[in-house]
Order: structure tokens, then C-alpha cells, then sequence
């Protein structure tokens, strides 16, 4: 995996630069989410394995599957991929891209684990909490972990909000241990 991010990294950074270039971050993002969907689908494997399949050929039925969802210059990048045989990075491509778009756009990830489904206006809460806190607008996405027993744990990059009622039991057991 970390062969295949290393491979990745430059063709990521061209197109996040062509991106930023173009005045298009969001139409970059599509398109290659779009080729990371073709080249991970199981039955495109084979078909992009295929020794017998040329280059070119290749990058036509890429760019037919694509269709008009590709600007030229998205065209010209899966040819490039094609070309020197780097299509099988596209997943990584993408994902790097998606995180130098992140960081480019001043959006934190924040993950939201909570003991129950959190309604519209407690995931509003911790949105305007959480971006108040680290100075950027906030994107949260929630998943629900019962043994949390109630509360929640907040996650921002390195950062860990744990207020669940298992995290504060662990603490309170850790204190009178002590």
C-alpha cells in the first residue's frame, strides 16, 4: 500500500495543481472519483490487467465508461495514467487528492461517534462547537457505537473529544486505582 501511495503522490499533485489551475477543485474531485469507481470495479479488473489490451485502447474504453463527465484535460490525465501504466493507482490518486482538497478548502473532518443517532440539531451543535474550536468550517460525519452506553467521542485529526459515559467510567475506575 505504501508503494502504491508513493507511486500515486506526484500524479495527485498534478492534478490537484491542474485543479487548483483550472479554478475547479470540486469538477477534479468528481472526475476522479469517477475513475477511482471504474478502476475498482470488479468487472474492469481483467479488462485492465490484460496484457493482449494496448495502451491506447485502454484509455478509449476508460474515456467511452467516463463519458461526457471528463473535461480534456481529465482526458488527457487517464491517457497519461494509461500510458505509463499507473492506472491501477487511481483509488490512491483520488484519496490524496481529496485530502490536499480538504486542507486547500480549510474543511475539518470531524467524526461524531455517539452511543444513539444524533437528531439534526445536536449534529448542528457539534458542528458549530467543533468549528469554533479549531478555527475552520466543519464536516461531520456520525456512526453509532453502543457500547459507548451514552454520550459520544469526537474526533478531529489527532484530536479525541471522548464524552461517553464508558470513557468517563474508564477514567473514574483509573482514578480510584490510583
Amino acid at each position: 500500500m505504501q508503494e502504491k501511495t508513493t507511486i500515486a503522490r506526484p500524479y495527485a499533485r498534478a492534478a490537484f495543481e491542474q485543479a487548483r489551475e483550472e479554478g475547479d477543485l470540486q469538477k477534479w474531485s468528481a472526475m476522479l472519483q469517477l475513475l477511482n469507481l471504474v478502476v475498482s470495479d470488479s468487472n474492469m479488473q481483467p479488462v485492465i490487467s490484460n496484457p493482449r489490451l494496448d495502451s491506447k485502447k485502454l484509455a478509449e474504453l476508460i474515456l467511452d465508461i467516463c463519458g461526457k463527465h471528463l473535461t480534456e484535460s481529465g482526458q488527457n490525465f487517464i491517457r497519461l495514467l494509461v500510458d505509463t501504466g499507473r492506472l491501477s493507482v487511481a483509488p490512491e490518486i483520488y484519496e490524496i487528492f481529496e485530502e490536499k482538497k480538504v486542507r486547500a478548502e480549510g474543511i475539518a473532518e470531524v467524526e461524531v461517534i455517539s452511543a444513539y443517532p444524533l437528531d439534526d440539531e445536536q449534529q448542528e451543535n457539534i458542528k458549530k462547537f467543533m468549528a469554533k474550536r479549531l478555527g475552520k468550517k466543519v464536516d461531520i460525519t456520525t456512526r453509532i457505537d453502543e457500547t459507548l452506553i451514552g454520550g459520544a467521542i469526537i474526533r478531529a485529526g489527532d484530536s479525541v473529544i471522548d464524552a461517553s459515559l464508558k470513557g468517563r467510567l474508564k477514567q473514574l475506575s483509573h482514578n480510584f486505582a490510583e
